[in-house]
Formats: C-alpha cells, sequence, structure tokens
C-alpha cells in the first residue's frame, strides 16, 4: 500500500500522455522493484559484510575507549563522595541495561519481522503484485469511498483528507528522498576519506535521519570513536568531521527545506515526542508509523481548534 502511495503521482503523469491505467500501473510498478532489487543485488552484500566485521569489531573499540579514558572517569569518580559515585555507578548500569535490552529486543524484532523467510518471501513476490492492482485501481477506490461519505459533511471531510494526503505524500516522499540522497553521500564520502566501515556507517546515518538527531548522532558517533582508533593523524579524523559538518549543512539548510520544507506543519518537539510515544507503545514499528500518525493528529487538531475558535462557545458574550 506505500509503495503503492509512493507511485501514484508517477501513474498520474503516465495518465498524462494518453497510457491507460493499466498499462501506467505496470511500467511504474516494475520498473519500481526491478531497480529496488538491482540495487539490494549490489549492496546488501556489501553492507552485510561490513556490518558484520563491525559488530565483531565494536568491542574492541570500546575497550579501547575504555583504556583511554578509564583512569579520567577514575579520578573524576574519585572526587565524588561515595553516595554520588555510587548513584553514577548505578546510573550508568542502569542505562547500559536499559540500552543492550532494548537493542537486543529491536534485534530481534527486525529479524523475526523482517528477514523471516516468509515475510522475504512476500516481499518479492506479493508486494509488487498487491502494488500493483492498488495503483490500478487506485481512482475507482478513491471514487467509492467519497461515494460513502455522509453528504451532509462530505466537503468539509474531502477537504480535511485532502490536508492529510498532502500532508503525508509531501513528508513521505520527500523524507524518503532526502534518506536516499544523505546516504549516499555519506556512504561515499566515508569510504572517499578512508574510514573503515564507511560505507554501512554512511547508510545507516542517511536511512535514519527520519529520526531526529538519531541518526546523525548515532553515526557520528560510531564515525568519530572508528577514526579515532584506525588514524594516526589529525588530518583524516578532520576529515571525517568535514563530511559530517557538510552533510549537515547540506541537509539542514538545502536537501530538507527543498524536499520537504514545512509539509508535516508540526514542531520537530512534537515529532520527536510522537516518536517516543509510538516506540513505548509500538516498539521499532511504533517509530516507523509516528510521523505520519502525528501529522494527521496534527491536521485534525487544528481542524478542532479552528471550529472552535468559530463557535459561540468561544465567542459568546458575557
Amino acid at each position: 500500500m506505500l509503495a503503492a502511495y509512493f507511485l501514484d503521482p508517477a501513474v498520474g503523469k503516465l495518465r498524462a500522455w494518453k497510457w491507460s491505467r493499466t498499462t501506467s500501473a505496470a511500467f511504474i510498478t516494475i520498473g519500481f522493484f526491478i531497480i529496488t532489487v538491482s540495487l539490494c543485488i549490489v549492496l546488501v552484500p556489501i553492507i552485510s559484510h561490513q556490518l558484520n566485521a563491525l559488530i565483531g569489531e565494536f568491542p574492541e573499540y570500546i575497550r579501547g575507549l575504555e583504556n583511554l579514558y578509564g583512569e579520567d572517569i577514575q579520578q573524576y569518580l574519585a572526587r565524588l563522595n561515595l553516595d554520588q559515585a555510587g548513584t553514577v555507578k548505578d546510573a550508568i548500569n542502569n542505562f547500559s541495561g536499559t540500552f543492550v535490552t532494548w537493542a537486543g529486543k529491536m534485534a530481534s524484532d527486525v529479524f523475526q519481522s523482517g528477514l523471516a523467510l516468509l515475510n522475504i518471501l512476500s516481499l518479492i513476490f506479493i508486494t509488487p503484485v498487491v502494488a500493483f492492482y492498488l495503483l490500478r485501481d487506485w481512482d475507482q477506490v478513491v471514487s467509492r469511498l467519497n461515494q460513502l461519505l455522509p453528504r451532509a459533511h462530505a466537503e468539509t471531510i474531502r477537504e480535511q483528507l485532502s490536508i492529510i494526503d498532502r500532508t503525508l505524500s509531501g513528508f513521505i516522499r520527500g523524507q524518503t528522498n532526502v534518506c536516499l540522497i544523505m546516504a549516499s553521500y555519506y556512504g561515499i564520502a566515508l569510504t572517499f576519506v578512508g574510514l573503515k566501515f564507511g560505507t554501512v556507517i554512511g547508510i545507516m546515518t542517511g536511512l535514519f535521519l527520519f529520526i531526529p538527531l538519531v541518526g546523525f548522532g548515532t553515526g557520528f558517533l560510531l564515525s568519530m570513536t572508528i577514526a579515532l582508533f584506525q588514524f594516526s593523524d589529525t588530518a583524516h579524523i578532520l576529515a571525517v568531521l568535514a563530511v559530517y559538518g557538510v552533510g549537515q549543512l547540506l541537509e539542514g539548510s538545502i536537501i530538507t527545506p527543498k524536499l520537504v520544507g514545512g509539509k508535516v506543519g508540526l514542531h520537530p518537539l512534537w515529532i520527536i515526542f510522537g516518536m517516543l510515544t509510538g516506540a513505548a507503545l509500538f516498539g521499532f514499528v511504533g517509530i516507523l508509523i509516528s510521523v505520519p500518525v502525528t501529522a494527521i493528529i496534527g491536521v485534525l487538531v487544528r481542524f478542532a481548534v479552528a471550529r472552535y475558535l468559530e463557535s459561540p462557545l468561544y465567542n459568546a458574550k458575557r
């Protein structure tokens, strides 16, 4: 359904060139999935190899950080009184335990939901078929749903659904393009400067940019941790810093404003709050759907506030 929603404007373009709806849907669906499968064939082996190597070597980087800064931490704890030191240690232990539990659960969920054989088969065979039929019959589905709207409120419902559609389509298509562009940039740039595991870290950084601060922060910390141990000169470390500095500048000042802009109509604080709520209620899936759901709620809340401001309850005179 998401693929069909994403591809429907492309079908509309072909329809404007006098293509039939069936031919347009078939052409766009086949082209989209050929490109997707081709990219997976090229990228998955590279990402899998680097990711496995990164997971295997990451404990070494953690131990290296402990060797470098362990004495400073011990000296800091020594300056605290026993109660304060115990509180800091307990907080660190609790955070570490929570993080490990959350990471393990998320990895388990991803494995069970994304890597199970039946789900892989469904992605390969069922998704293109469903996407094609939805694209072919999209106008009929919309028309039928429109006929079912209550006549007295149909215009208002259509207006709000149109706003929701513009909000969701603008965000989903725009943010998808932002993630793909930035994943390509970070992957190529980090590989170019010679960072170990640069391809997988760069792609992860870009693809997780839809989660405010998380994608950039995780990629930056991973890259700097590896750079500190991999490079003995300052020039390479500064090059990694420059990659993320330029990336943040490009994303924040040019790419995101151009492709996404203010289409969601929500303050970043509400987006973060929505993601935290989604994660608490539904885990990783909740994070994925949190921004669209929050955007829909935002449209409905703004409509409700506008109606309230026009109501006798608000405008009543004393």
